[in-house]
C-alpha cells in the first residue's frame, strides 16, 4: 500500500507491505546517523529481525519511503524504514472450539497473507496440526490434481491472495466438501461468495466482505461457528424427533381405524375425537419435543450428507413399529370391551391410544440415548405438555360438556389399569433397546 503526500512541492511515497516485498523495492536504508546505503550484512540483519517478530506470532509490515517529483508510484529506491509487528492474538475460547470442531468432524484450515512464519506460530499456539505449509507462490505451480493431494492432508496456506483462497474453496468443493470460508477483508470477498458458506465478521469485517457472505458474525468470535454448528445439529435433531414422533402417532391411529372398517365393526374413533387426538393432545408434547436440549453425541460425529433424509428406512421401520402396537393395542382394547357397550368401548380405545401417544413421546426424546441418561426431567416443557394432556383427557372422560362435545363415558379403574399395561412397553422397551445398544458401542 502507497499513501502519497507533498512535501516542499515534491511527493512523499509512504509505503508499507510484507517484509520481503518491501525489501525489494528497497535500496537505501534509514539508521540514527542518516541514510545510508543498504548492504548483505543489513538485509540479513533485517530478515533475521523479521523472522524472529514472526516466530512470536506477530504480523510483521515493514516501512519503506520515497521521495520523488512524480506521484506515480516508483518500482525502486525507496528508502526502508523499519518493521512494525502488531500482535493479533488469538481468543481464549479460540483453542477449545477448535477441539470442539474437530470432534464434530470438521476440518480447520488455516489460509492467510501472512508470513509463513507467523501462520505456523499461531497454527502452532492454537494446537491447529499442519504438516505442511504452502505459500502462495507454491499454489501457483500446482495444477488441480496436486492441490486436490495436499488437501488431503494438513495444509497451512500463507501469503495467499484472493484467486488462491477462491481456489482452495473451489478445490474442496471438488472433493466433494461442504466448504465454509470466514474473512473480514476485501480480498477475502471472491472466496466468501465461492464457498457454500461464506461467513464475514461483523465488528471489523469490510462492507464488501459482509455483502458477499451469506452468514455474518456480531461478534467476531471463531467460537461462535461451531455454537452455532451445535444449535444446528440440535434443530435438525428435534425437527427428526419431532416428525417421527407425529408420524408414528398417526399411524397408529390410521391402523386401528383402517382394520377397524375391515373387519366390519363400529367405528373405533368418532371425527371430533380424531381431532381432539391430533389438535388438542398431539401438538402439545410433539412443540414441546422440539425444545430439547443438545445431546452430547451430537458433536462428536461426523457431519450427515446433504442428502440425508429426515426418516430414513430405520425412520419409517421405527414408525411402523410403533404404529403397529399401538393401533392393535387400542383395537384390542375396543372389541374386548365392545360387548359392555359401544359408547365405553370407544371411549376406552379413544383414551388408550391418546395415552400410548402421549407416553411414547419418551422414546423420542432421543434416538440413541436412554431417558435415564439424558435425564427424565431434564426437558419441563414436556414433562408440562405430558402432564397437562393427561389432564385434558381425564377431563375429556369424566367432565360432563367435554363428555358431551367428544360422546365419551366415564372409565372404571380397571380399564385405566389395562390401557397403563399396555402402555408400559412403549417406555420399557426404547429405553432396553438404546441401553443395549449404547453397552455395546462402549464394548
Amino acid at each position: 500500500m502507497i499513501v502519497v503526500s507533498r512535501e516542499d512541492g515534491r511527493f512523499r511515497h509512504h509505503i508499507k507491505g510484507a517484509p520481503e516485498v518491501i525489501l525489494a523495492l528497497s535500496d537505501p536504508l534509514r539508521t540514527p546517523d542518516g541514510t545510508a546505503p543498504m548492504n548483505d550484512a543489513d538485509h540479513r540483519r533485517i530478515v533475521d529481525a523479521y523472522e524472529a517478530m514472526a516466530s512470536d506470532g506477530l504480523r510483521v509490515i515493514a516501512l519503506a519511503s520515497h521521495l520523488a517529483d512524480s506521484s506515480e508510484p516508483q518500482d525502486q529506491g525507496a528508502v526502508f524504514q523499519g518493521l512494525v509487528g502488531l500482535l493479533d492474538p488469538p481468543r481464549p475460547e479460540v483453542q477449545a472450539a477448535l477441539r470442539g470442531a474437530h470432534l464434530a468432524g470438521i476440518r480447520v484450515m488455516m489460509i492467510t497473507g501472512d508470513s509463513p512464519v507467523t501462520a505456523r506460530a499461531i497454527a502452532s499456539r492454537l494446537g491447529m496440526p499442519a504438516t505442511t505449509v504452502i505459500e502462495g507462490r507454491d499454489l501457483d505451480k500446482c495444477d488441480d490434481a496436486e492441490l486436490h493431494r495436499i488437501l488431503d492432508g494438513d495444509p497451512l496456506f500463507a501469503r495467499t491472495r484472493p484467486e488462491h483462497k477462491m481456489r482452495i474453496v473451489a478445490a474442496l468443493q471438488d472433493l466433494g466438501h461442504i466448504a465454509a470460508m470466514t474473512g473480514d477483508g476485501v480480498n477475502d470477498a471472491p472466496a466468501l461468495k465461492r464457498a457454500d458458506i461464506g461467513v464475514a465478521m461483523g465488528i471489523r469485517g469490510t462492507d464488501v466482505s459482509r455483502n458477499a457472505a451469506d452468514l455474518v458474525l456480531l461478534d467476531d468470535n471463531f467460537a461462535t461457528i461451531v455454537n452455532a454448528i451445535a444449535e444446528g445439529r440440535r434443530q435438525f435433531d428435534n425437527l427428526r424427533k419431532f416428525v417421527r414422533y407425529l408420524l408414528s402417532s398417526n399411524a397408529g391411529e390410521v391402523l386401528a381405524i383402517v382394520v377397524n372398517l375391515l373387519l366390519g365393526g363400529p367405528l373405533i374413533f368418532l371425527a371430533t375425537q380424531i381431532l381432539w387426538m391430533n389438535l388438542i393432545t398431539d401438538s402439545l408434547t410433539a412443540a414441546a419435543l422440539g425444545l430439547e436440549k443438545s445431546e452430547g453425541e451430537q458433536m462428536r460425529r461426523p457431519p450427515r450428507k446433504p442428502d440425508e433424509p429426515i426418516l430414513g428406512t430405520k425412520g419409517i421401520l421405527l414408525i411402523g413399529m410403533f404404529g403397529l402396537y399401538t393401533g392393535s393395542a387400542s383395537l384390542w382394547i375396543f372389541y374386548s370391551l365392545l360387548p359392555q357397550g359401544e359408547s365405553l368401548a370407544r371411549t376406552a380405545a379413544f383414551t388408550a391410544m391418546v395415552v400410548f401417544e402421549k407416553v411414547s413421546v419418551f422414546a423420542f426424546r432421543s434416538l440413541t440415548q436412554p431417558c435415564t441418561k439424558i435425564g427424565w426431567l431434564s426437558n419441563p416443557f414436556l414433562i408440562a405438555a405430558f402432564l397437562f394432556s393427561l389432564a385434558l383427557q381425564v377431563a375429556a372422560v369424566y367432565w360432563p360438556p367435554l363428555q358431551t362435545l367428544l360422546k365419551t363415558t366415564g372409565l372404571d379403574a380397571g380399564i385405566w389399569l389395562t390401557i397403563l399395561i399396555f402402555a408400559m412397553p412403549l417406555i420399557v422397551v426404547p429405553e432396553g433397546v438404546k441401553w443395549l445398544a449404547g453397552s455395546r458401542s462402549k464394548s
